[in-house]
């Protein structure tokens, strides 16, 4: 504000005619308008008789001892042979604001002045233009608070439509909105002899406030006493809008930080966060006074937060000091991780120099767990495929291979009835047979694989199914040492299904958790149900599953079991077509060494309810 006063007392000067400069006590130009330097040339920093009278010694009209050493105003008529000019000089001393003095020198030229008269006339005339034509007002005033003298621009600027009018007004009651104003100002002028762009609010006639800068000095009679005031106001409003437009547009831009749905953090080049919006507290939960002042680092993962400011540093990345949409993990105030993508840029100032940061963090935890559960409807997808043309292939292996099979099996059949049981013969038509039969066995479950949905439907229990099941193995895992807990949930509500093919959904669990526990343990049945779905978990105490297989236990053909030669890998492969053909899904959860959870979920004949996992 200080720089503007100055840049429109500086703007007031060269508007002026007459040549103005400033001097030091040691005469050293402090200033010249634009008058002095087109009369002079440019003097500033050099002495003023060099200046003035192209001279090593002072002037002989100087009279800067009188103006310093009086700290009187003195006026001088003076011809420079220089210029070949008069000049009618005016020497004003000027307190400044540090308690030093300095000397205001107006040089006006009256060198083409006719007479006396004519002189005195147009320097009259002179006066009452600049007085009238100034862009500012300019009055003088009674040190009583009457207007003596005031331009039209003083007029106009405070809405009155005539001098006399103005001049009745009385100062301190309709001129200050805030009358003790005018006494403060009284008071700084009496100190100092003048005040310099002193802000404050003028009433116009219609009531509305004119925020002005007033500039003024005292007016001394004979005796040098204060009888009253003269200088010149400027109209601030425009400068008032403008400042006011700029705080409207940064709070309208605070605002737009404020209410962005991202988090937006700002910090300086130290790391200390200096500014965060309410985005921060929805998608970190910290507050604005929580991270003020504290290290970035505090919400970074690790040392993320130096790895973003080489990658902003880097061309590579989005262009020099900009890092766009780059993928991100946050760490929440309660401690879990908050993935998005973070776009940032390195603020310089007007000299390049590194100033501040600042971050748009985008929370993409809805969208990344969309993407998850879309991949894992795609994985379905992709499996029911594979299901599918296996179950082509296998329908058509299995029907070529069975006629000629069951041909094989009826001639061990009848073969085994020409030799006696105990010919050792009779024994390898019993292990060809077995082997037969498995092989048999094995097409039956290929040809359940490929036509799922031959078998009827109808509405079933799960607790009947699974409770039959259980009593049939119940005899075989006590004799492994598998302790059996059953936990059946009551009035589970039916389900469409076909029976034969859950007792082999189920039937395959439990044999496969027996396998798993060789040395015995716990096998956990517990049905669930909430109206929409109905549940079975199968848990064992076995040997679990390893990580790396568990995306593929569902996949045909795969198996665990191939060392021992009990397996092919259709068993859950067939369980999962079954399944997923009523309308529902398995689970599985496992821990190497630990144990493994099935968990199978069908849907009930009533209208379906969310999934109770």
């Amino acid at each position: 504000m200080e720089c503007d006063k100055a840049l429109s007392l500086v703007e007031i000067l060269n508007a002026m005619e007459d040549g103005i400069y400033i001097t030091r006590s040691d005469h050293t130009v402090e200033f010249m308008n634009r008058a002095m330097l087109k009369q002079f040339g440019p003097g500033v920093g050099k002495k003023c008789y060099e200046v003035v009278n192209d001279s090593e010694v002072m002037c002989p009209w100087c009279q800067a001892k009188e103006v310093f050493g009086k700290g009187t105003s003195v006026q001088s008529e003076i011809y420079i042979p220089r210029q070949d000019k008069t000049y009618r000089i005016i020497e004003v001393p000027i307190q400044n604001l540090d308690g030093t003095v300095s000397k205001l020198n107006i040089y006006r030229d009256i060198s083409l002045r006719k007479d006396q008269e004519l002189k005195l006339r147009a320097s009259e005339q002179d006066y009452r233009r600049l007085f009238e034509n100034v862009a500012a007002g300019v009055y003088v005033s009674s040190k009583e608070g009457r207007f003596l003298n005031a331009n039209q621009t003083m007029l106009q600027m405070l809405g009155y439509a005539s001098k006399e009018e103005f001049l009745m007004i009385q100062i301190q009651k309709d001129l200050y909105v805030r009358p003790e104003d005018r006494i403060a100002f009284q008071q700084m002028i009496e100190d100092h002899g003048q005040v310099v762009n002193y802000p404050v609010n003028f009433k116009r006639k219609d009531g509305s406030t004119l925020p002005v800068l007033l500039t003024s000095h005292t007016l001394r009679d004979h005796a040098g006493q204060v009888v009253g005031y003269e200088g010149i106001c400027v109209d601030q409003t425009q400068i008032t809008q403008m400042e006011q437009k700029l705080r409207e547009a940064h709070d309208f831009l605070n605002n737009i930080i404020q209410s962005s749905p991202n988090a937006i953090l700002g910090a300086d080049m130290e790391g200390k966060i200096i500014m965060c919006n309410k985005g921060v507290q929805e998608t970190m939960g910290y507050s604005a006074e929580e991270l003020i002042g504290v290290d970035v680092r505090r919400i970074y993962d690790g040392s993320m937060a130096y790895e973003v400011m080489r990658m902003m540093r880097s061309p590579e990345y989005g262009g020099q000091g900009k890092l766009r949409t780059y993928p991100i993990t946050f760490k929440h105030k309660e401690g879990h991780p908050v993935e998005g993508t973070l776009s940032a840029s390195i603020i310089y100032d007007e000299n390049g120099k590194e100033k501040a940061s600042v971050g748009i963090f985008v929370d993409l935890e809805e969208r990344l767990e969309m993407e998850r559960k879309l991949r894992r409807t795609q994985e379905q997808l992709l499996q029911s495929e594979k299901l599918a043309a296996m179950g082509r292939l296998t329908s058509q292996l299995a029907h070529e291979l069975n006629n000629p099979l069951y041909g094989i099996m009826n001639t061990l059949e009848l073969m085994k009835t020409e030799i006696k049981p105990d010919n050792k013969r009779r024994r390898l038509l019993d292990m060809s047979l077995s082997e037969t039969m498995r092989l048999a066995d094995m097409l039956r479950k290929m040809l359940s694989f490929s036509k799922p949905d031959q078998e009827q439907r109808s509405p079933v229990d799960i607790n009947t199914i699974v409770d039959e099941i259980m009593l049939l193995h119940e005899k075989q895992l006590r004799e492994v040492d598998i302790k059996i807990e059953l936990n059946f949930a009551k009035d589970l509500k039916p389900v469409m299904a076909s029976k034969n093919q859950l007792r082999q959904v189920f039937l395959n669990m439990v044999s496969n958790a027996k396998d798993a526990m060789p040395n015995g343990g716990v096998l956990k049945v517990a049905t669930v149900g909430n109206g929409g779905h109905v549940r079975v978990d199968i848990s064992d105490t076995g040997t679990g599953i390893k990580p790396e297989h568990l995306d593929h236990i569902f996949d045909t053909f795969f198996t665990t079991k191939t060392d021992s030669g009990r397996g092919v890998g259709l068993g859950l492969s067939v369980c999962y077509g079954f399944v997923k053909d009523h309308g529902g899904d398995i689970q599985v959860e496992s821990s190497w060494g630990q144990g493994t959870t099935f968990k199978i979920i069908l849907p009930v004949i009533a209208a379906a309810e969310p999934d109770p996992h």
